[in-house]
């Protein structure tokens, strides 16, 4: 299994990189309107809020399966994410 730590640094790692790709966008298209771009920033706030929750959830019955089921949300988030970028 792999460590608290790089799960937590992996959360952070591909929600700031998909923020970053939506301020690049921005900077990109300066006379489009950006509450699109705007609303995938805050959603993405919004998961890595949620899945850092879970990660410092206490009273988990099997932690490798636990850990496992946060990986696989915070890739179906991510992948949600870039799906909304690319429809910008």
């Amino acid at each position: 299994m792999a460590s608290i730590k790089n799960l937590k640094k992996d959360i952070n790692y591909v929600l700031g990189d998909i923020i970053g790709e939506c301020y690049t966008w921005e900077l990109l298209n300066p006379k489009a309107d950006t509450k699109k771009s705007e609303a995938i920033i805050d959603e993405a706030i919004i998961i890595f809020d949620a899945l850092i929750d879970k990660v410092h959830q206490k009273n988990v019955e099997d932690n490798k399966a636990h850990f496992k089921s946060i990986t696989l949300e915070l890739e179906k988030a991510a992948n949600k994410l870039l799906e909304k970028i690319h429809k910008l």
